[in-house]
């Protein structure tokens, strides 16, 4: 299993000596995202790019039949790889523990925040509905994953049309783009991971570690809130103790960054939708009017 490759003495101390004279190696505050770039592809596919780190996350559907606790509900699941192509110490055919950790927080964060509608993938009560993957690749990696994946899988989400369809009695037909305009999906809310580490015996925090930054911090805090400021997930895996006002600190700070994130989400999708508007087209094809 190949090794991570761990900073060196001098190096920690460097970086801890900046920190506490608040000087971060890439120049940026200790509140400050990186640069994020958010661009399109085809019909759900996001591609985030936070710093060197580089996500793309694809959503597909298909249908099939409901889980039989949830009858009444469509299927909503996310998977993640992570390859050597984007760190050495990723491996292939066999998920690692970040891997793991990665795809719990997203799960959370996402499906069991109700960030999609469930229900409505239903078509047939019981019997068939909608079957929505999010498959999550891990493309470069320098820190700040957890926060670049969300990104992508909401924006994803929000990107993607599924085909239409129309239920006679049990017989289901799904409308190609050709005969229907594709729908999107239902989203209940946009909930956004931001990540916090904590230097010095915690009286240092900074947000958005580098990778750097990453393998040198005492602990760290996960917090997934949505732009009203609702709290849908915190996270602390290990490391030195909190003081509760530093959490709140966080919440504070990163309701303001959420914020940000979802005005920046929708201008992207904005500008993707009216650049594939030819003349108009989309307009025209919406049951929308003055009344």
């Amino acid at each position: 299993m190949p090794r991570e490759a761990e900073p060196s003495a001098n190096e920690r101390s460097f970086v801890l000596a900046a920190l506490r004279e608040n000087v971060r190696i890439d120049g940026r505050q200790f509140d400050a995202f990186r640069d994020l770039e958010l661009n399109f592809g085809d019909n759900g596919v996001a591609d985030v790019k936070l710093g060197k780190t580089r996500v793309i996350a694809r959503i597909s559907a298909e249908v099939t039949q409901p889980l039989s606790d949830r009858k009444f509900d469509g299927i909503f699941t996310i998977t993640t790889e992570l390859s050597p192509i984007a760190f050495p110490a990723f491996e292939t055919g066999r998920q690692t523990d970040q891997e793991v950790i990665l795809s719990r927080i997203l799960e959370k964060a996402i499906r069991r925040s109700n960030a999609l509608n469930t229900e409505s993938l239903c078509i047939i009560a019981g019997q068939k509905c909608w079957n929505v993957r999010a498959d999550v690749h891990v493309i470069d990696y320098d820190g700040g994953l957890v926060d670049a994946s969300c990104v992508a899988v909401i924006a994803a989400l929000e990107h993607f049309r599924r085909p239409d369809v129309s239920v006679d009695g049990e017989e289901v037909t799904i409308h190609p783009p050709a005969e229907r305009v594709p729908v999107p999906l239902s989203m209940m809310h946009h909930p956004f991971c931001v990540t916090f580490s904590f230097f010095d015996d915690g009286n240092i925090m900074v947000m958005d570690g580098t990778l750097q930054e990453e393998q040198m911090r005492e602990g760290e805090i996960i917090i997934t809130m949505n732009k009203f400021g609702e709290v849908c997930q915190l996270i602390k895996l290990g490391g030195i103790p909190v003081d509760a006002l530093a959490i709140l600190n966080c919440t504070r700070i990163g309701l303001v960054k959420v914020q940000e994130l979802t005005k920046l989400v929708m201008k992207r999708l904005d500008e993707d939708r009216k650049s594939k508007d030819v003349d108009g087209l989309i307009a025209e094809l919406t049951a929308e009017n003055d009344r």
